[in-house]
């Protein structure tokens, strides 16, 4: 009784087209389901972007090596139905689109990352005044929401933002390499996990979970992965 008048009072929305989903019991409509962009193989072994030819291991980006972290994946590529429903996500105050984004990570990815044997979730923090003005870090949301199916901890204490970035959408790759130079920095004492899971929404070039990464294996870490909802095409 009491579940259904919530339901009625706030129905639960489709996380891409954002029409209430009428299926009981579903988080998703039955259509938009056909049409998430899931990644496809072959992809890059390194980051898990999705590659054009069938004869390449690595994306161009991975294949030159420069990349800290040891590896990653996502479900989803990013394209515009992903791009609308990240967007909402993160700025349109859909926070419930976390768990819908957890299980399908795990859906997808699930499998190779528990290989990975991460002793945590750590979230890529926003800068407090963003976090502020929006009013919870997306990543952070991600990671609980993956430390509850997996019970693997989500640890937000760990690394901190401590310089004000501008939007990395808005440049190029060396602009967005050097807009995160000293970003990140370590919380007191030393790191407690050796093998960690980044948290993020979007992975593109790979430079914040790349600044993310050399932090973490300065304080200690011999391993670090990414988990994302989206990766960008691969070439």
């Amino acid at each position: 009784m009491k579940a259904d008048l919530i339901g009625l009072l706030f129905p639960r929305r489709c996380p891409v087209c954002h029409d209430v989903v009428e299926d009981r019991g579903e988080r998703i409509c039955r259509i938009c389901r056909l049409r998430l962009p899931y990644v496809r193989e072959p992809s890059c072994r390194k980051c898990g972007k999705p590659l054009y030819a069938e004869e390449k291991e690595y994306c161009r980006d991975c294949a030159s090596g420069k990349h800290v972290f040891r590896q990653g994946r996502a479900p989803f590529v990013y394209d515009e139905i992903m791009r609308r429903s990240v967007s909402r996500f993160k700025y349109g105050g859909r926070r419930e689109y976390a768990s819908f984004y957890a299980e399908e990570i795990l859906r997808k990815c699930g499998r190779e990352a528990a290989l990975w044997k991460a002793e945590a979730f750590i979230p890529i923090p926003l800068h407090p005044s963003r976090r502020r003005k929006r009013g919870f870090n997306q990543a952070e949301l991600l990671a609980r929401e993956l430390s509850k199916r997996t019970g693997i901890p989500a640890d937000a204490g760990v690394l901190f933002r401590v310089k004000k970035t501008r939007v990395q959408k808005e440049l190029n790759r060396e602009e967005r390499a050097a807009n995160l130079k000293g970003a990140f920095s370590l919380g007191k004492g030393t790191l407690p996990y050796k093998k960690v899971i980044l948290i993020d929404d979007i992975y593109t070039t790979g430079s914040t979970v790349d600044e993310a990464a050399r932090i973490l294996r300065e304080g200690g870490a011999d391993s670090v992965y990414f988990l994302c909802i989206c990766v960008g095409r691969g070439n």
